[in-house]
């Protein structure tokens, strides 16, 4: 990837490289966009087979909360941090552990407020409580807005509520059968909120245990993780890694609708979302179906500190905005998430227009 014409191309602002010898951090932060707001998102532990993937993950992803944020009217742009590493191998030692994120959180803190971070994929609230010892720049805290899961759960579950009004009518998941790829905190809480509903729920993921734990409490079927694209449901729900709508796996796919938590589900936006636009499968913009995380601990900024009710309010708001999202797309014929993109970047433009008016002389 030639790095700098990638970021000219899709306005990205600054990509930074931090490592410290001393704990094995390997860490890369990506701030796409800051006319809203600061660029917020989540730090991301994996293991990537080398740089070019990580820098490659991180660039999407920070775009991608651009738009979420922009989408969700926040007053937030987009960014990103992911670790290359295993997780279970930084949490073993307790001394490492701790210097390993208190390492990250001062570099997070040398970029002066520009990017805040939050848990994500392999990181905890804990990991974050060690950040906050270096720096301010990091929400998701205990005592705070806590873990984001539940809050993403449950804006993923209002947008399927949209899709079943969208695609048949009502917006009732009783008796309807949901594919859900991934039973880890947000694929979790979406079952449990599912089951509450009266869905009948198929869960696969590559951990025994979160499969077993989803089918004891919520009666759950449990599938093969190859197997879950071709499972007869009325919903599919990827809630694991991103791009599990590809060239193999759109054949495979038996249901009506795709939603779920995941980032970055098609592999190919524009490829794979015309095919399944073709196959008559109604696709929900992953950055607005999962865009309750975010909307919920924005709130540890807002005035007069964190309002749980407030953050619950928004986030019903994301059945209307999906609905919209999903009209407007059937009467122009574009693809869901270019109507998506263009609600979020008339909102970005808009107010990078009003800073220009409003910024003072240097």
């Amino acid at each position: 990837m030639e790095k700098f014409k990638y970021m000219e191309e899709y306005g990205y602002e600054q990509l930074c490289f931090f490592q410290d010898k001393n704990t094995g951090l390997k860490a890369i932060v990506c701030v796409h966009n800051t006319v809203l707001g600061p660029a917020l998102g989540g730090t991301r532990v994996w293991n990537y087979a080398n740089e070019e993937e990580a820098a490659e993950d991180v660039l999407r992803l920070a775009r991608g909360m651009t738009y979420k944020s922009a989408l969700a009217g926040l007053a937030l742009g987009g960014g990103k941090a992911v670790i290359m590493g295993d997780p279970n191998e930084i949490r073993k030692d307790p001394t490492i552990r701790e210097a390993f994120w208190r390492s990250f959180g001062r570099y997070v803190n040398g970029l002066s407020g520009r990017y805040i971070t939050a848990e994500d994929v392999g990181t905890s609230t804990q990991d974050m409580v060690y950040v906050n010892m270096e720096t301010n720049h990091v929400v998701g805290l205990p005592g705070r807005s806590g873990d984001p899961s539940p809050f993403t759960a449950l804006g993923v579950f209002k947008s399927i509520q949209a899709c079943c009004r969208h695609v048949y009518g009502d917006n009732s998941v009783e008796g309807k059968t949901i594919a859900v790829q991934g039973a880890g905190n947000v694929g979790y809480y979406l079952c449990q909120l599912l089951h509450e509903a009266g869905a009948k729920i198929f869960i696969s993921d590559v951990v025994d245990e979160r499969v077993k734990r989803v089918v004891e409490e919520f009666k759950a079927t449990p599938v093969d993780k190859d197997a879950i694209y071709s499972t007869f449901a009325d919903i599919y729900a990827p809630c694991a890694l991103g791009a599990t709508i590809n060239d193999d796996t759109i054949p495979q796919l038996k249901c009506k609708i795709v939603c779920g938590g995941a980032n970055n589900v098609l592999k190919n936006p524009l490829v794979h979302g015309r095919a399944l636009q073709e196959r008559g499968i109604t696709y929900a913009p992953d950055y607005l179906a999962n865009a309750g995380g975010v909307i919920n601990v924005s709130y540890e900024h807002a005035e007069g500190g964190y309002n749980e009710e407030a953050a619950r309010r928004d986030i019903d708001r994301i059945y209307n905005r999906m609905r919209e999202v999903l009209r407007i797309s059937d009467e122009t014929g574009a693809l869901a998430f270019q109507t998506a993109d263009k609600l979020a970047e008339g909102r970005i433009e808009a107010m990078r227009n009003v800073r220009a008016i409003l910024s003072p002389r240097r």
